[in-house]
């Protein structure tokens, strides 16, 4: 029974994360909690974001820069918590191609940026791969985004409305990385995330 238990929790781990990374512990439902609060032992820094964690969040106000997942994911479902005042510019990049260099064009990036220059890629879009009109507004209260990438198909929920349906294969599997950077004005902006969740599809 023991060993039954092992190779089970081994393969888990494996599934949702590859195996040598870090296993991460499942919950009911199969949703594994990447950042409770307390503890960033799931990610790695890339940057020179100042992220703190204050009062259960996960907070950033200057620098640019991730918190990147240490396992890489496929196929998957995350949701996270999170609050952005208006300058803020950040977002759920997944699928990275690489987990030192995440841009929009190495990972699908989620956008939280209520004051991009081009909204139509702003809050609840897809950068450059799927718009968004008219853009939801997240600043000043906290939201919820789920996200589910399975196969080809990119799904984006922001508080329960889905805000992209859309199909595109550029990006198979990666890293995760949840965002800090500049604004339209140099390290203005808050960003924090509180309760991020993921699961294997």
């Amino acid at each position: 029974m023991k060993r039954t238990f092992a190779m089970a929790a081994a393969m888990l781990a494996c599934g949702l994360g590859g195996c040598g990374m870090m296993p991460e512990q499942a919950s009911a439902g199969g949703w594994v909690t990447l950042f409770d609060g307390r503890s960033l032992d799931s990610f790695e820094r890339v940057g020179d974001a100042n992220w703190t964690i204050d009062g259960g969040s996960v907070v950033a106000t200057k620098g640019s820069g991730f918190l990147v997942t240490k396992n890489t994911y496929g196929d998957f479902e995350i949701r996270a918590e999170f609050w952005a005042d208006a300058d803020a510019n950040s977002g759920i990049f997944i699928r990275c191609d690489d987990r030192v260099k995440l841009t929009a064009t190495a990972c699908y990036e989620v956008n939280i940026y209520d004051k991009r220059p081009d909204p139509v890629y702003g809050t609840g879009a897809i950068v450059d791969v799927a718009k968004v009109v008219p853009m939801p507004k997240a600043a000043g209260k906290w939201n919820t985004y789920e996200v589910t990438a399975k196969g080809n198909r990119l799904i984006v929920k922001l508080n329960g409305v889905q805000t992209v349906d859309v199909q595109d294969g550029k990006h198979a599997r990666g890293p995760i990385g949840l965002q800090y950077a500049p604004g339209v004005v140099k390290d203005s902006g808050t960003i924090k995330f509180r309760k991020v969740e993921i699961r294997a599809l």
